[in-house]
């Protein structure tokens, strides 16, 4: 749902932080709300940040999910998971602080809903690319397929499509994700 008033940023965040329920972005200064997702929704970013969380050393990664990355324009989105560098948190980790991340990210997902896939492919994708984030992920849970964009040396994307495991991200050494274990079920 989309509130027609137009907000700053400093707004988007007393509005948070004062108690609104639900998950809200701001798109280009319009609040809108979340709408509710599909179990597998939920889920898929659940396991992938468990397999991330036993594969990736946690005083240099954090996993979140219902943070923020934000555009310089009045632009905030939740992804359903980030990778981030845990240095980006040093300065807030300790705070009661809205956490909205400006610097790119070793890796961004979303996953596919009915309600919001094609926005998030069509608005989303190139907002996070437009940001420098190295690795974005769009995971589609019912065709058990990951759409990955990797950044290139010159800024560009790289597009690939799997279907099968394993998926091996370029922006996090080591990690392997298997994708039979993240469909599972």
């Amino acid at each position: 749902m989309a509130v027609a008033q137009r907000m700053s940023e400093q707004e988007y965040k007393r509005f948070l932080l004062a108690g609104a329920e639900g998950v809200w972005e701001l798109h280009d200064g319009v609040l809108v709300e979340k709408p509710g997702m599909s179990f597998r929704h939920g889920e898929v970013p659940a396991r992938l940040a468990f397999f991330l969380l036993s594969q990736l050393d946690w005083n240099e990664y954090s996993v979140v999910v219902e943070l923020r990355v934000r555009r310089p324009d009045g632009t905030v989105f939740v992804p359903d998971l980030m990778v981030i560098p845990a240095s980006y948190s040093d300065e807030i980790r300790d705070r009661p602080e809205l956490a909205i991340y400006s610097e790119p990210v070793p890796l961004i997902v979303e996953v596919w809903s009915p309600s919001t896939g094609e926005f998030d492919r069509s608005a989303k994708i190139p907002v996070y690319q437009e940001r420098g984030d190295l690795e974005i992920w769009f995971i589609h849970p019912y065709d058990r397929t990951v759409t990955r964009w990797v950044r290139q040396a010159d800024g560009s994307y790289s597009e690939t499509v799997h279907r099968s495991s394993p998926v091996i991200p370029d922006s996090l050494p080591g990690v392997v994700i298997d994708l039979d274990r993240l469909f599972a079920g």
